[in-house]
């Protein structure tokens, strides 16, 4: 008798156990797809038809399940403005991870692309539904995570149905499951298992990415096969190779497929060579020179003694800068910048030959009141849009800032922005000793306090923490690479302050992202934090304390050098 829905017979199962398997040209097309499945991550802008889309999407539903639960479900992502905020989270993700390895390993690590989020058409985030308790469910109550195990298994299906269509996908897992799930607003016991990219891709590797990029192979198929049981000690298979510091934190790495085709190493010019992948995805590989916008402020908050200079040398400082014999002026110069400065609050009357765009509130010295006005922190950003869209027809967009005391100011705001504390933050700044790094740590403290108790949720505003604990200039500032992004221009940035100012942008707008250059790592020990939150690697690292621009302007100059490189050398077909 046939089983039920089955028409075949016992007999007829037992003549030729073979006879369920495929033709054998369907059979080779299955283990072609396995074999030329690959982790793409350069794609094409290309969309994807919407019957192709539910083609993959069929077969990632056709997976086996636990129970046959069906857990998944598939969030089709095609909203620039979530992906751009994910592409954020990516960047963040891929400098802590970077962090944990040993030395050698985290500088190969960084010289990998490690997802295509920004490039691929679609995202597709593959959630798993677990509100059913696992004991409800055929198969969980003895292997609870059974269900992400089924999850898994349809990602393997839309993964090789996609390399049949020809489509490319990539699976992204840098990220931090909360702040992905925060991102996508899942409910309680829904968990997500990455972001698949998924288009037309820009590459067709002929071998998985992490093997070309020498950092790893693939194993023999003897090693991985054991027979009946897991053999003694003497002949067990050696665990997995780890490259981290920390054994217990994942490797989550990506490959690299260099694609260009230049006559040059691939990656041959480093952390210089992504400055320049970033100029050129704006459209900015004619840039041969740019704009440094340097804005200026004095703060009331000087009068605790958190600087060692006389508030007046930030209008000597604006002054010499109009002369062009500052040193961030002298910088500009010497790497083909023009100069834009800004008065956003000096003490005294208007320099001649700046823009003024100072608040006309009240400002407070943050401890007992806040910087400015909220209205004020309106105005000044977006007077700083204005400003950077007309600044980014220039292609690059230096910032850099001028104010005694801004290194305390930009502490105040990373702990604020940051939910950090002062010790994480503060560094002895320009010329300052031991009794004033004591000092701006309690300065900072009552601060980032006074404005908490009114602003519970302080990190999650950037506007009210710009006014509470921030400065006028850096309200400039965040505005000017706002609008430079908005020009597709590159904004190259200074130091801890103007990083700062970058932040704001970015949690304003998170395309802004996409535009940034870190010019340097100064010496101020939260600038490292706040770049790792920016997702942006330095181009320089020399122990800077200038301010002014100056690192901003040197770092500029590289790029333009980079650029130079780029469309000077030598192509060839690959």
């Amino acid at each position: 008798m046939p089983l039920v829905g089955d028409a075949t017979a016992a007999s007829e199962r037992a003549a030729d156990p073979t006879a369920w398997r495929l033709p054998p040209g369907t059979r080779a097309g299955v283990y072609e797809a396995i074999g030329a499945r690959r982790d793409v991550r350069r794609f094409r802008p290309d969309p994807v038809p919407d019957e192709v889309l539910e083609r993959v999407l069929g077969a990632a539903h056709a997976a086996p399940s636990v129970g046959h639960s069906q857990p998944w479900r598939f969030l089709v992502v095609r909203d620039p403005g979530i992906r751009d905020r994910a592409a954020v989270l990516t960047d963040r993700e891929r400098l802590r991870q970077a962090e944990r390895l040993e030395a050698d390993a985290a500088r190969r690590l960084l010289d990998l692309q490690l997802e295509g989020v920004r490039e691929a058409p679609l995202g597709i985030v593959v959630c798993c539904d677990r509100r059913a308790p696992a004991a409800g469910v055929l198969g969980r109550a003895t292997f609870p995570d059974a269900d992400l195990w089924s999850c898994a298994a349809a990602i393997q299906n839309l993964w090789l149905a996609a390399r049949a269509e020809g489509l490319g996908l990539g699976w992204v897992t840098l990220f931090r499951p909360e702040d992905l799930a925060e991102l996508l607003r899942l409910p309680e016991g829904v968990v997500t298992l990455g972001w698949l990219c998924l288009g037309w891709p820009d590459e067709r590797p002929p071998a998985p990415g992490l093997e070309r990029a020498g950092w790893s192979r693939r194993l023999p198929l003897r090693d991985v096969v054991l027979a009946d049981r897991w053999p003694d000690e003497a002949g067990a298979p050696p665990p997995p190779p780890s490259r981290l510091r920390a054994p217990d934190q994942p490797a989550v790495v990506g490959a690299r497929d260099e694609a260009d085709r230049l006559l040059a190493v691939p990656g041959s010019l480093g952390v210089l060579d992504r400055a320049v992948d970033r100029a050129v995805a704006l459209g900015r590989s004619a840039a041969t020179g740019g704009v440094l916008v340097l804005a200026a402020a004095d703060h009331p908050l000087a009068a605790h003694q958190v600087s060692p200079y006389s508030q007046s040398v930030t209008g000597d400082v604006l002054r010499a800068a109009v002369a062009g014999t500052s040193l961030g002026a002298t910088a500009a110069r010497a790497v083909g910048l023009e100069l834009r400065i800004v008065d956003a609050g000096v003490a005294g009357d208007p320099v001649p030959g700046v823009t003024a765009t100072r608040p006309s509130g009240y400002r407070g010295d943050l401890v007992n009141a806040p910087a400015m006005t909220l209205a004020d922190t309106r105005r000044l950003v977006a007077s700083g849009r204005r400003l950077g869209r007309e600044a980014g027809a220039a292609g690059i967009v230096a910032l850099g800032e001028v104010g005694v005391a801004n290194t305390t100011v930009a502490a105040a705001l990373a702990c604020g922005m940051l939910g950090t504390d002062a010790d994480a933050v503060i560094g002895l700044g320009s010329g300052a000793d031991a009794a004033m790094l004591d000092r701006k740590r309690g300065v900072v403290s009552a601060a980032v306090d006074r404005a908490r108790r009114n602003h519970p949720a302080l990190g999650e505003d950037p506007l009210t923490a710009l006014a509470e604990v921030g400065g006028p200039e850096l309200a400039v500032l965040a505005g000017v690479a706002w609008g430079a992004a908005q020009a597709r221009a590159v904004v190259v940035v200074d130091g801890f302050a103007v990083s700062l100012a970058a932040l704001v942008a970015v949690q304003l707008e998170p395309a802004v992202q996409a535009c940034l250059v870190a010019g340097q790592r100064s010496r101020e020990r939260g600038h490292a934090l706040v770049l790792e939150h920016l997702g942006c690697e330095p181009l320089l690292d020399v122990r800077m304390r200038a301010g002014e621009g100056v690192g901003a302007a040197l770092a500029t100059g590289l790029l333009l050098d980079g650029l130079q490189l780029r469309r000077g050398t030598a192509q060839v077909d690959r």
